[in-house]
């Protein structure tokens, strides 16, 4: 099991060298069977080591003595890598998601009932557009990473209708999606851009498509264009250009040959 998520035999070694292994490869199994994804498997995996590490120097000989630890641990663990998180949200992200972790490898270990502690989220604008998920996933045949794109992005749509006051997709209009746009996408890379248009395209569509609303109202979003070369600078200043002549080795043919083209230019 170590071996899907390690590639150096040396890293999977040390692993295995844990007195928690073979529990911890158990719980790897039972993330797997519950549909967890790889992203969350990865956050946790360092972090039931570092427990392991942690219980044993506390003294700890079984998995019953563990759990009195979990709150110190976490505090610690805290300390060392909560320095990432900007607010006060995403610290109680890291603390729920650490101590939950290690709580369902020992209740696992322990032969006590796991539970899923998380709640499903509604796909955004569920009530508004039913069926838009499984339109994704089943007729569309889009993989989960891409439906979670589309949740983000239609997640930051929804906000945006309610922000606005529109309540029914029957008073979208081209200047509402046109807006939307304008106000999101400029702080956006050009990828996530396209992406976010393209996604609030596909909704149009099968809206219309549904009768949800009485247009193809997707005509009103646009595609962002991606040149391969826009990051390339128009021109660059004369100090640049010094350093780049100064850079040429002229005390060669073919150096002076460059240096002789770069005047040229």
């Amino acid at each position: 099991m170590f071996e899907d998520y390690y590639v150096k035999p040396s890293t999977i070694d040390r692993t295995r060298a844990s007195w928690l292994a073979p529990q911890i490869e158990s719980y790897l199994e039972w993330l797997q069977a519950h549909g967890y994804s790889r992203l969350v498997v990865y956050r946790r995996l360092p972090l039931l080591f570092h427990f392991a590490e942690f219980a044993q120097k506390k003294g700890c000989r079984d998995l019953a003595s563990c759990k009195v630890y979990i709150k110190e641990f976490v505090s610690q663990w805290l300390e060392r890598h909560g320095a990432d998180a900007k607010t006060a949200t995403a610290l109680r992200k890291h603390s729920v998601d650490a101590e939950c972790g290690v709580r369902q490898m020992l209740q696992l270990a322990c032969n006590e009932p796991v539970t899923r502690n998380r709640r499903r989220r509604p796909f955004p604008l569920e009530s508004t557009v039913p069926a838009f998920a499984e339109y994704l996933r089943d007729e569309r045949g889009f993989a989960e990473s891409t439906i979670r794109n589309y949740r983000r992005h239609l997640s930051e749509f929804a906000q945006y209708l309610i922000q606005t006051g529109v309540t029914s997709f029957s008073q979208l209009s081209p200047p509402v999606l046109a807006a939307f746009v304008v106000e999101h996408t400029p702080k956006m890379a050009p990828r996530t851009r396209l992406g976010l248009c393209c996604h609030l395209r596909v909704l149009l569509r099968f809206c219309h498509r549904e009768g949800i609303t009485s247009r193809d109202l997707s005509g009103a979003v646009g595609t962002p264009q991606i040149y391969r070369l826009d990051d390339v600078p128009r021109s660059i200043s004369w100090d640049e250009v010094r350093r780049m002549l100064e850079a040429v080795e002229r005390r060669t043919i073919r150096g002076r040959r460059d240096y002789a083209i770069l005047l040229l230019l």
